[in-house]
This record gives structure tokens, sequence and C-alpha cells, in this order.
């Protein structure tokens, strides 16, 4: 099960990856996220995570029509402790999927195939997770570290579950 589960990501991660490399390169409406700190390319945020050693950290939004991902911005992603929080322990990724904001289609495509490739079926859904490049074919691997959604008690408790799975998800490594 976790092996085709691996696989589903690898496949869906590479063509979603591939695509939006190939979007970027055309000249795309300037677009950035909801959030200071917060990047919206896949592929940047694996070269932040790579240069820096963390994993990323993507938000499944719906910026302007989902009540519980407005709710965890305003209550996690908007404060300082989580902003302190995220530059030690991760690299930030919006995946929004908007009602009223048309976003570029490369960014479209990227955020869509992401959501497959995650199985996400709901908002918000966060999943930390690391990407490996294959250097021969350019397809990205997918290590999945947790997934987390909105959870009430503020930055602290958020942080708190967050810094579980990443420990969790460390330990299993060195197993």
């Amino acid at each position: 099960m976790k092996k085709g589960f691996l696989f589903t990501l690898i496949v869906f991660a590479s063509v979603a990856f591939l695509t939006s490399s190939s979007c970027t390169a055309q000249t795309a409406p300037e677009y950035k996220a909801h959030a200071d700190g917060w990047l919206v390319d896949v592929n940047k945020a694996y070269e932040l995570s790579k240069q820096t050693n963390k994993p990323i950290m993507a938000n499944f939004t719906g910026s302007d029509w989902c009540g519980w991902c407005v709710r965890l911005k305003g209550e996690v992603f908007d404060k300082p402790e989580f902003k302190t929080w995220a530059a030690e322990n991760v690299v930030l990724l919006e995946i929004d999927f908007p009602r009223r904001k048309k976003l570029p289609a490369n960014y479209v495509e990227q955020n869509r195939g992401l959501s497959q490739a995650f199985g996400v079926s709901g908002y918000p859904t966060i999943w930390v997770f690391n990407l490996d490049k294959d250097a021969t074919t350019g397809q990205f691997k997918i290590d999945a570290v947790g997934k987390m959604g909105y959870q009430a008690g503020g930055p602290k408790v958020w942080t708190g579950t967050a810094n579980q799975k990443l420990a969790q998800h460390k330990a299993k490594k060195t197993e």
C-alpha cells in the first residue's frame, strides 16, 4: 500500500513539476502568496529546501472562500510565534484554489497536480514533505512527513503537533 502511494505521488508530482517548469519559463503575471514568507512555486520551494535542508510545508487552501483556511491563517500562520517556528523548521509553500481570484495558468496546473498527488479532498490541508530529484530522469520523489489541518489552540498547539510529526518522521528514518 505504501509503495503504491509513493509511486502515485511520484507520477503525479513529476507531471506537475515538469508542467510547472515549462510554464514558469514563460512570462507570467506577478503572483504572490497571501502572506509574507510563503512561496507559490514548488520548484523554488524545492531549491530552497535543498539549500536549507528543511522540509517543505505546503498549505492547500481556498484563500478567498474557505472559512477554516482563513481561520487557520489568522489564528496560526499570521502569528509571530508561527513565523519564528517556520523560519527555523520548514520552507513554506502556498497551494491556493481561490474562487474569486484568477491564478496564472501555470500555477493552476501546478496546484491541481500537487493536489492530486497528495490526495487532497478538503481544505485546509497541510502536507509536510521532502523532495528528491532524480538527476537522470528529472523526476521528483516525494517523501511525505505528515499531514495536518486546522487545529484549535493557536500557534503553540499547532506547531507542537507539527514538531511531533517531524520527530516521528526523523525517528523512522534512523530506524
